[in-house]
């Protein structure tokens, strides 16, 4: 019997289409991490920054625009003066906030932390 024929492709086991989606969206890098800062509280784009070591500002902009496309982030406008800009997350973005903990609960256990070398 040919491998081919041992091999019936519609009964391989496919990927979740929704796990692919959740991937797709959060498993681009630091889209995560600014999620997991806005769980706690609205920030203002300076201290998503700060909060978040080694984002650039252009990175940090981008996925926030794509958080909001998502539906995840809302992007608000305070007219000040001064005017300052600050995002929060949608009732559907905070609705996140469990499988990000139950995450964070597990990288606990079985990722081990390398510090700041990754040493």
């Amino acid at each position: 019997m040919a491998v081919e024929e041992l091999h019936d492709g519609a009964a391989c086991k496919q990927v979740d289409g929704g796990i692919s989606r959740v991937f797709q969206l959060l498993g681009k890098r630091w889209t995560g991490p600014i999620v997991s800062v806005l769980v706690g509280q609205p920030a203002h784009f300076a201290e998503l920054r700060r909060a978040i070591p080694g984002i650039s500002e252009r990175m940090l902009s981008d996925r926030l625009t794509e958080l909001g496309a998502a539906g995840l982030v809302l992007r608000e406008v305070d007219e000040g003066p001064p005017l300052r800009v600050s995002y929060r997350l949608t009732e559907k973005g905070a609705a996140l906030e469990p499988a990000l903990k139950e995450l964070g609960e597990w990288a606990k256990k079985y990722l081990p932390d390398l510090g700041p070398c990754g040493e």
